[in-house]
């Protein structure tokens, strides 16, 4: 995984995060659930690079 998608992935979690919190300070049941998308948003792109490192790592040994 390159480390801007690592950094994107990171503040896009973070963004998530901010906004759950903001969420549940004001009440706001839609903003705590957008939240929590992105953070889930954000770890499914980390697990799916994650993926892509190990296919890339499997393919340079073969090669």
């Amino acid at each position: 995984m390159g480390l801007d998608d690592k950094i994107g992935n990171k503040a896009e979690d973070l963004k998530g995060r901010a906004k759950e919190a903001a969420g549940a300070a004001t009440d706001n049941d839609d903003l705590k659930a957008e939240g929590k998308a992105d953070q889930t948003k954000a770890g499914i792109k980390d697990k799916v690079e994650d993926v892509k490192d190990k296919v890339k790592d499997k393919i340079d040994k073969v090669l």
